[in-house]
């Protein structure tokens, strides 16, 4: 049946006059992490050096039934998901740090790839708490091959309680970086840069609306902002960087229909390849096949799902519960 409806959209859309192979739709779930089955807050970039790309993720210690509270969203290494092709993943290993600090929880990856640098923009705890009455900041690091990254400097960014980085080269030179200011009711903030290291804060950012874990992409000749906003995924869009303007309704509102997806999306991050943009993110299904259903287990447990998103008339939509075709 899947098969029949890709091969539809296909012809009617004018996409391709091939018939698209079966094997290249994306399962569901897309991503399970092994370790703890807690992926959350995904971030996506092509290794080039070994042809493959490498999804980075916080990884929630989901199965641990023993942490009380909130200590299971704290202590999350940084789980590393590789792929050839963009749609099978399986898990590599989790990211090594060389920090002076101490600092037992890492939320939030962010990968940025500047003239063969890696960056990563990563939300830094420092300790393992059963609230969220507790600093946070944003941490850069640098890496060469993807896996283990070096410290450089701590941001100074608006407040003490800082979360969720997203990185994008502005037009015309230097970089732009958006996140998350908590104090400031949980409002996207931004801080522009020259060279990726020194970043000054440019206060808050032209939205309508809060949110969390913004993703920032050029596509179809303008900016797009997708911002989780609780209940489902606020979508702006912007010629500058500078101006936004928010679309009427919510991404990933509705539940799916497929497997563990029968949940609002959370956290996005958007890959643009050949002119076609997917749309990454988690959810909680809220259920696993041989628990009860009030288990800690599984109301914690999180995955990684991906869908397409269409540009019609001047909206960005997207069908979670169509098949998804992905061959990088």
């Amino acid at each position: 049946m899947h098969y029949l409806i890709v091969l539809c959209l296909f012809i009617l859309c004018g996409c391709s006059s091939s018939t698209p192979d079966k094997a290249d739709i994306a399962p569901q779930p897309l991503y399970v992490d092994p370790i703890y089955d807690g992926a959350a807050d995904p971030s996506i970039v092509h290794d080039k050096a070994n042809q493959r790309w490498l999804m980075f993720y916080t990884n929630r210690r989901a199965n641990n039934n023993e942490l009380e509270g909130v200590t299971w969203v704290h202590g999350t290494p940084v789980g590393i998901a590789a792929s050839s092709d963009g749609r099978n993943w399986r898990y590599l290993q989790d990211a090594s740090f060389s920090m002076p600090l101490d600092v037992p929880t890492l939320w939030a990856p962010e990968v940025f790839v500047h003239n063969n640098t890696f960056h990563m923009y990563l939300t830094l705890v420092p300790g393992i708490f059963n609230d969220w009455q507790h600093p946070r900041s944003i941490g850069h690091f640098t890496s060469s091959d993807l896996l283990h990254w070096e410290y450089q400097s701590i941001l100074s960014l608006n407040s003490s309680k800082v979360i969720d980085a997203d990185v994008i080269a502005v037009p015309g030179g230097g970089f732009r970086l958006f996140y998350n200011d908590e104090p400031d009711g949980k409002s996207i903030y931004y801080a522009d840069s020259n060279n990726l290291y020194d970043w000054v804060d440019r206060g808050k950012a032209a939205l309508a609306s809060r949110g969390e874990g913004p993703v920032v992409f050029n596509w179809q000749n303008q900016y797009w902002m997708i911002v989780d906003a609780w209940r489902g995924l606020a979508v702006y869009h912007s010629v500058d960087l500078n101006t936004w303007q928010q679309q009427e309704g919510y991404l990933l509102a509705e539940p799916g229909l497929g497997r563990d997806d029968a949940n609002i999306g959370q956290h996005p991050e958007v890959v643009v390849i050949n002119d076609r943009a997917y749309l990454f993110y988690f959810s909680h299904p809220g259920q696993l096949d041989g628990k009860p259903d009030n288990s800690r287990h599984a109301a914690r447990r999180s995955v990684i799902q991906v869908t397409e998103l269409q540009l019609q008339n001047n909206k960005l939509v997207t069908d979670r519960n169509q098949p998804v075709i992905i061959n990088w």
